[in-house]
């Protein structure tokens, strides 16, 4: 499926293919996964729930939602995040809103 890579470090944002949630541990880097809504399409930001405990490296935001620290994935989402499908928000759209700390 269709998702966003944002990494903080080098401040990119790349399209990606998923295949399941074991790509999304494999891709942030850790298996404490903790997720936000990113809007109203049912795009999750995913992301490692201890990342500010960690001390990982580079740091963004998207819109008001809490800065994460280290790597985040959007993909689309049903069932409160249970079922993964194709990302809505488009990388020129998440641009917009996101802002490098």
């Amino acid at each position: 499926m269709k998702a966003i890579l944002i990494n903080p470090e080098n401040r990119s944002i790349d399209a990606i293919e998923l295949g399941d949630r074991n790509d999304l541990v494999r891709l942030i880097g850790f298996d404490t996964l903790e997720s936000d809504a990113v809007g109203t399409t049912g795009d999750r930001l995913y992301f490692d729930e201890e990342c500010f405990l960690r001390g990982t490296s580079g740091r963004f935001q998207i819109d008001t939602i809490i800065p994460v620290s280290g790597k985040g994935v959007i993909v689309g989402s049903a069932e409160d995040g249970n079922t993964l499908s194709d990302v809505v928000t488009s990388i020129d759209e998440l641009r917009s809103r996101i802002k490098f700390i």
